[in-house]
């Protein structure tokens, strides 16, 4: 168990809960187009519920340890009342934003949300047929008592409705059908719009649904639960049908939040509280209306109210010929999503069918639901290549869709690797063998993010395009070993001179390049280091820079989301900047650049500095030795060091502050799309 109270460290949960207020800073910008800012509602409703799926669980145990007096693990007594307090704080502000400036400026647009209100006449026939021919076919009932045989699904919408017939009362729990039905429902009328919760549509009939008897109360809720899924190593048989057995319990977890409308009956709530194992959650009054993350599906399209289009930059088009050709003159990079994702599926196309290729190996993490990567694998396979393919099982939400693609590559015969259990492959690498003649060619794909052209559409991401035989070598010794499914015993198993791998050489390597710009600060010379992820929490690192820091080296840092380094504490990280920036794109990209005299080491990759990435995931990080694309990398770095629209800077006490303007305005994913369009 982590020790919670360091004085040099901000709490880990306190920080991902910080970064979850920053999204919500950004439903509440009124220079954020009105339906973008709508949006950003569902991100931080959709963020707010994993917190209380993956991390509420962790603050409940650790609650419990606090509270035995045989504990000598020092852990913050207020931690949990802590983060309760920040996420009542942040619901409160979203429902003023929600009530008092997105409702009305909807209503300015001629687009009439009702929320919490009756149904305008005009609009109630055209409701009522709805519900007759499409939402009653959903409805299921259940009358609840002691021996009611029933568990609410895990964060999925309900009512409980208090009935009376004749002098009986009776306890209904009502299913939201709303995992079968838009949550939204739209009525036009002449060039009024008017938007319906599809909640509102099933209380607005509650007497067709219960002629028999007097409705006497009815109050949403939603339960979450946790989402640990227990795997050991000693588990045998097939991974994919422990996994699948797992999730089967998933729903059935531990219960961290029961989340409801207010005015349930003390008398109901106990009853809930017995039969659906509620002793443990948080219970938490919410407004009329949950799992707001729906949001997403809000049904208006209107280009005036939404962010410019940003048609996406094809840069490999002009490439006659064989891309693999091309990337065996020239390493070729793609920043998505600036750029068309339609040259890496390209890449796997080519090689699914080029009679010269004889073996393809590839990591899968998160794999679209429709995935084309996929796709062309399959047709690899079916063409008589040896295709290769580690698929991480255990890609916490996706694990069933990558269970699914799993079987359907193993059918066709390509080899299924699964890690061990305890031992992720968060790596993002691809590697494709050609034999012209008695020659065999490497090329290969190296990227920040999943091989997802799904997640390619929003996620910035890089994505490099290389024929380098000793980097795509070291590739295959990996994939030799991830074979093995065996965890690595040293960290010399495997000798990497290029690449940075987690469980070998990735953690050495960046706390060696850190130590030599201490070195080159002590004398005198220049050094900085620059670093850009998504999460930073592991304490050997972070030290390390605080060391840096101390030594005089400038530290600038972009951390998307968890942050536990403080910045600007004198003595200590008074060198280190820390600024996070949330735009129309999820920052994804790791980035690494270290100053090395003027001539710039640049490193990208799959690793965050988070304790599972370094601990108990293998990840690859790698070198990038084209000097142009270098100074491209560089150049989108430093656009994004001086972002003073999107970008906050966080300071010694947790708190997002906007980025003091000195001039022009810069808003970085803007100008980095301008920038690659010159390019």
């Amino acid at each position: 168990m982590e020790q919670l109270v360091e004085t040099s460290l901000f709490n880990r949960d306190l920080s991902w809960l910080k970064f979850n207020e920053r999204i919500l800073m950004e439903a509440e910008r009124n220079t954020v187009p009105l339906l973008e800012r709508i949006k950003f509602l569902s991100i931080f409703s959709s963020n707010l519920d994993e917190f209380y799926r993956v991390r509420m669980p962790v603050l409940l145990a650790l609650e419990k340890l606090s509270n035995k007096e045989d504990n000598d693990i020092q852990i913050d007594d207020n931690l949990l009342s802590t983060a309760n307090q920040l996420i009542s704080e942040q619901q409160q502000r979203y429902g003023k934003v929600l009530k008092s400036d997105l409702i009305p400026l909807l209503k300015q647009n001629k687009i009439n949300l009702i929320y919490g209100q009756p149904f305008p006449a005009e609009i109630q026939k055209s409701i009522t047929r709805y519900f007759l021919s499409q939402v009653m076919a959903f409805l299921q009932p259940v009358y609840v008592n002691a021996n009611t045989n029933f568990f609410p699904s895990n964060n999925e919408l309900y009512f409980l409705i208090t009935l009376k017939k004749k002098e009986d009362a009776e306890v209904v729990i009502l299913n939201i059908p709303s995992n079968q039905l838009p949550r939204f429902y739209k009525v036009e009328t002449g060039d009024e719009i008017f938007i319906v919760f599809l909640d509102d549509i099933v209380r607005f009939h509650l007497d067709r649904i219960f002629p028999e008897g007097e409705v006497t109360g009815c109050y949403s809720f939603k339960i979450t639960r946790d989402a640990e899924i227990d795997l050991k190593d000693e588990y045998s048989g097939s991974l994919s049908e422990q996994l699948e057995k797992q999730l089967l319990k998933r729903d059935s977890g531990l219960a961290t939040r029961f989340l409801h409308q207010p005015g349930i009956p003390a008398n109901v709530f106990e009853l809930l509280k017995k039969l659906f194992n509620l002793k443990k959650a948080n219970r938490m009054e919410g407004g009329q209306y949950h799992n707001l993350k729906d949001f997403m599906g809000f049904p208006v399209n209107q280009p005036k109210l939404s962010n410019q289009n940003w048609p996406k930059i094809c840069n490999t088009d002009l490439i006659d010929g064989s891309l693999t050709e091309a990337i065996y003159k020239n390493d070729i990079i793609v920043h998505t999503p600036y750029q068309s994702y339609d040259s890496v599926l390209r890449f796997f196309n080519e090689a699914a069918i080029d009679a010269e290729v004889r073996e393809i190996y590839v990591t899968l993490y998160r794999v679209a639901s429709d995935s084309k990567i996929v796709n062309a694998l399959i047709s690899a396979a079916k063409n008589g290549k040896k295709v290769t393919v580690l698929v991480e099982l255990k890609a916490r939400f996706d694990e069933a869709n990558n269970i699914k693609w799993a079987k359907k590559m193993k059918e066709v015969g390509v080899d299924i690797i699964y890690s061990v259990t305890a031992l992720k492959v968060h790596a993002k690498v691809a590697l494709v063998k050609r034999q012209t003649g008695n020659r065999m060619r490497y090329s290969g794909l190296f990227a920040t993010g999943n091989f997802n052209e799904s997640t390619a559409a929003f996620y910035t991401d890089h994505i490099l395009m290389t024929a380098n035989k000793e980097m795509l070598r070291e590739v295959e010794l990996l994939f030799i070993f991830l074979a093995k499914r065996v965890k690595p015993t040293s960290a010399d198993l495997i000798k990497f001179n290029h690449l940075l791998v987690a469980q070998f050489n990735l953690q050495q390597v960046f706390l060696n390049l850190i130590d030599r710009e201490i070195e080159h600060a002590k004398q005198g010379k220049p050094a900085s280091i620059t670093i850009k992820m998504n999460n930073l929490e592991e304490k050997v690192l972070i030290d390390k820079l605080y060391e840096a820091s101390s030594a005089g080296v400038k530290i600038e840092m972009i951390v998307r989301s968890i942050c536990r380094l403080i910045p600007g504490l004198a003595g200590m990280s008074e060198n280190i900047k820390v600024t996070r920036i949330v735009d129309r794109y999820l920052e994804h990209g790791r980035v690494f650049i270290f100053h090395n005299l003027g001539k710039k080491d640049v490193y990208l990759g799959s690793a965050d500095w988070m304790n599972r990435n370094i601990y108990r995931r293998i990840e690859v990080c790698f070198p990038i030795y084209n000097e142009q694309i270098k100074r491209e990398i560089i150049d989108i770095i430093e656009i994004q060091k001086q972002d003073n629209v999107q970008a906050i800077c966080i300071d010694e006490n947790m708190n997002n502050i906007p980025v003091k303007s000195g001039g022009a305005p810069v808003e970085s994913q803007h100008d980095i799309y301008e920038l690659l369009k010159k390019a």
